[in-house]
């Protein structure tokens, strides 16, 4: 899948969106787009170790081969020189499987999906918390998060939501998300399902008289 790139258009339909959503009920759509959810450092440092490693191990096959390679090269040969060969050869490998590991299909390889779920969930929670959609008046806000890594969508609701509306529809409204995000549609598939979100919320948090707009509309563009 290719990197997703908004552009200020993207920006202004998305944000159109939730308005629009927002505009017929006293609840309130949160989204929020992060290209990971966490460096994953640790696992990228083991895959480069790994690959270091099972190249030393190939390498002791030919080891009198590249001696004699050496020998060939070198004008006062001695053991000493294959001792360096190796070593730099090892760190070289190391760094060039640390470098690729920082591709997404790599690490989409690499790291536990049950990791990438929890470090989702984690950011989404945070986030929740940071952007305070846990804080408005009726508790009825929600928000959709989304970590393009991972290929993942977490849509958390309030309190007063989740009594009322079972996690089935909220579900359905991840999946067809996660659809636009493999499909590269995803400005297509997530203004639809703000769409039905206001819907959602329309049937259970019609829009009040004296509504106040309590969280940005504005999609959150996230750093890890």
């Amino acid at each position: 899948m290719s990197n997703i790139k908004l552009s200020g258009q993207d920006l202004e339909k998305i944000n159109s969106a939730v308005k629009d959503a927002e505009s017929k009920t006293a609840g309130e759509i949160a989204a929020a787009f992060t290209k990971e959810s966490d460096s994953y450092a640790i696992y990228e440092l083991m895959f480069a170790v790994a690959g270091g490693f099972i190249y030393f191990i190939v390498m002791m096959f030919f080891s009198g081969r590249i001696e004699k390679i050496i020998k060939n090269l070198s004008w006062d040969y001695n053991p000493d020189h294959l001792l360096i060969f190796y070593g730099l050869s090892i760190f070289l490998v190391i760094f060039i499987f640390y470098w690729l590991a920082n591709f997404a299909f790599i690490d989409r390889l690499i790291i536990p999906r049950s990791v990438m779920r929890r470090k989702v969930n984690e950011r989404a929670v945070r986030h929740f918390m940071e952007a305070r959609v846990y804080d408005t008046c009726d508790r009825t806000g929600i928000l959709i998060f989304i970590s393009h890594l991972e290929r993942r969508v977490e849509l958390l609701a309030d309190k007063g939501i989740s009594q009322k509306i079972p996690q089935e529809k909220w579900d359905s409204i991840v999946n067809h998300i996660i659809a636009g995000v493999r499909s590269g549609r995803l400005v297509q598939h997530l203004t639809e399902s703000i769409a039905e979100c206001g819907r959602l919320l329309a049937e259970h948090f019609p829009i009040k008289p004296d509504d106040v707009n309590e969280l940005k509309d504005d999609i959150a563009l996230l750093e890890k």
